[in-house]
């Protein structure tokens, strides 16, 4: 290998949630998710690159990687998490959970419990195209650098800010109304939206849980047509948006 057994080791140890925490780095793998990291405020530890993909991005991974080195495709596939990986990888620094400041006319979403990667990182990608810059999340919520969860953003993790906190004290102390998705709400095509609030989005299983739940001050649902008996809650998640923003 081109690259040191440390290294390897490092991008190995970044699959689980506990050394991602203990070494406040995270993974980014394929060419978009790379270019879009490369182009970020991210600070890029080091980058596994092949030559076609040095070719296109040698400069910016010049200018932002601290380290590189040109490898082979069965090197990238060996220690990353893809089957098919012909372009890089990157090992990144974490940003720090940190608050945001929210702004007037902002619509912020914040989802209580959701579990599955796949979910997460497509909520972060449809946040990003609806404009939303801020994601609130439950403690109990995944990681936000779980490599699917990355992979899922498509390239959105580098425009959406995420916050973990719990979301009893983040609740009671904001005074923006509160839009909780339930089954039993009211139409969201009758609904009149704020220009500002808050979209509740909860566990995909059991919804929004009773102690977040006294903080909603509208309960919304998406009416059915049909016979399914919910959605996908990234799915719903879109569809609450789009009217929102009609």
């Amino acid at each position: 290998m081109a690259f040191t057994k440390n290294q390897a080791k490092i991008i190995k140890s970044l699959q689980d949630k506990k050394n991602r925490v203990e070494l406040g780095l995270f993974l980014v793998e394929g060419e978009k998710s790379v270019v879009e990291v490369l182009n970020s405020t991210f600070e890029i530890d080091f980058v596994l690159t092949t030559t076609e993909f040095f070719d296109k991005c040698g400069e910016k991974i010049r200018e932002k990687a601290k380290s590189y080195e040109i490898v082979n495709q069965f090197d990238l596939e060996k220690v990353g998490t893809f089957e098919t990986n012909n372009s890089a990888l990157a090992v990144v620094k974490q940003n720090k959970n940190t608050e945001p400041k929210i702004g007037n006319n902002e619509i912020v979403l914040v989802l209580d419990e959701i579990k599955d990667p796949g979910n997460l990182g497509t909520i972060i990608r449809i946040a990003d195209w609806y404009g939303i810059k801020n994601i609130i999340a439950s403690k109990e919520t995944v990681d936000f650098y779980n490599p699917k969860v990355i992979t899922a953003t498509k390239g959105s993790f580098t425009r959406v800010n995420i916050f973990y906190t719990d979301l009893k004290d983040f609740l009671s102390k904001k005074k923006l109304p509160v839009l909780g998705a339930f089954l039993n709400g009211g139409n969201i095509h009758k609904t009149k939206f704020p220009a500002s609030g808050i979209l509740l989005m909860g566990n995909e299983s059991n919804g929004v849980s009773k102690e977040i739940e006294k903080f909603v001050t509208e309960k919304i649902t998406i009416p059915a047509f049909g016979m399914a008996e919910s959605l996908n809650v990234a799915i719903a998640a879109a569809i609450i948006l789009d009217n929102w923003k009609k």
